[in-house]
């Protein structure tokens, strides 16, 4: 039996799926390794079973090599017959020369080492995942899967800036995220409903990072990320769209680099906000002013760019909610939509509050859903379909 590992390494854990490859993809195993370093523990749990706790002691898990060996062991005892024909990996960022899914080789990857900058608290520890994972499965091939791949068909409009033009031959450019979850989410919407998913399609991908993405016939056309994962919405920690001169205000106030780096990645967004936390569910459960004024922000910045995307798209088809605040926060999503009759968007409150996967109106002509996404299963199809183009190849000649 062969099966696809996913790994999505972050600074201080490392996500893992683990699906069995045949005709379709069969998933046997998701979690986690969190807390590498500090106080680490595992939680995993087949489709539909019950989770698994397991604490790990704090010499086991100091960094991404060593959890991914405690990965490798722990499936090992809980799936029968594993046998890994290939390792995919979550890459945040490509880069300008990175716009498809690519089976890794060293020349790759010191390439990928290259566009470390320009995602800092991201792609280094992707590439330490894959690192970690050529030792520990030195046969499987290796896969990168980027979040920016989604988005590099952009019209040249939505992908630069007004800043000099050899700029953007350098890379300076907007790349925009979360192309994996939005590439996932756009299939489903096809199978859900064929007609709007042909159309002017609106996703929000809200969650600890959260982005919207404009999608004309499947089609990425534009998004709120840019050049980083910083710009567009506030996120948990990160403070989203911000005038440049902020920057340069803080740097004239003796803040270094990192300091600031800090500040807008670390300290901002919900977090900063709210003085509280970054997570909705906390805050809509505070009831302090400045968690219900961290909620209103949030919301509002969604729906100014709900606005903008649907004049990029010259209309509106249908609209999506995703990820965990997205699929899970009825009222996140009644706040959106409120009072956006005018643009053809009705929410109705029982289906919404019920989370089912319509949550508009029979009468809405904007047709609004809840798609849960799985970035997982992205890169397991991702994988298993380049795994299988030499054999097709072959098979040609």
């Amino acid at each position: 039996m062969r099966h696809i590992l996913t790994i999505n390494a972050g600074s201080s854990s490392i996500k893992f799926a683990l699906f069995e490859a045949g005709a379709e993809l069969s998933e046997c195993m998701r979690g986690e390794v969190e807390g590498l370093g500090a106080t680490p523990r595992l939680h995993a749990a087949r489709p539909g079973d019950k989770r698994i706790e397991q604490a790990l002691a704090e010499t086991e898990a100091n960094d991404h090599a060593s959890a991914l060996g405690i990965v490798l062991e722990f499936l090992k005892n809980n799936i029968a017959n594993i046998a890994i024909a290939g390792v995919g990996h979550r890459v945040v960022h490509g880069g300008a020369d990175f716009s498809e899914s690519i089976i890794l080789d060293e020349q790759k990857v010191r390439a990928l080492e290259q566009v470390n900058p320009l995602a800092p608290l991201h792609s280094p520890h992707n590439i330490s995942g894959v690192r970690a994972a050529q030792r520990a499965f030195p046969e499987a091939p290796q896969v990168a899967c980027f979040d920016t791949a989604f988005h590099r068909a952009h019209p040249w409009v939505s992908d630069t800036f007004a800043l000099p033009r050899e700029l953007y031959d350098q890379g300076i450019r907007r790349y925009g995220f979360h192309g994996l979850s939005y590439e996932y989410v756009t299939e489903r919407l096809k199978e859900i409903a064929p007609r709007h998913a042909a159309g002017r399609v609106i996703v929000t991908h809200l969650g600890n990072g959260a982005s919207m993405c404009a999608i004309r016939n499947g089609q990425s056309i534009d998004s709120t990320m840019g050049f980083t994962a910083l710009d567009g919405l506030p996120m948990g920690t990160r403070c989203g769209q911000l005038d440049p001169g902020v920057v340069l205000h803080l740097m004239g106030k003796g803040m270094s680099a990192p300091e600031i780096q800090n500040l807008l990645y670390r300290r901002s967004g919900l977090k900063g906000l709210s003085g509280l936390s970054h997570d909705m569910r906390e805050l809509e459960a505070a009831g302090t002013p400045q968690a219900q004024q961290a909620i209103e922000y949030f919301v509002h910045r969604i729906r100014r760019e709900l606005g903008a995307m649907t004049a990029i798209l010259s209309g509106l088809d249908a609209l999506v909610f995703s990820g965990g605040i997205g699929e899970n926060s009825s009222r996140i999503r009644d706040s959106v939509c409120r009072d956006f009759e005018w643009l053809g968007i009705e929410i109705d409150e029982k289906r919404n509050a019920a989370g089912e996967t319509t949550v508009s109106s029979d009468r809405s002509p904007v047709q609004v859903f809840v798609i849960p996404t799985n970035e997982e299963k992205m890169i397991a199809r991702h994988t298993a379909q380049l795994l299988t183009l030499p054999r097709r190849a072959a098979a040609a000649a």
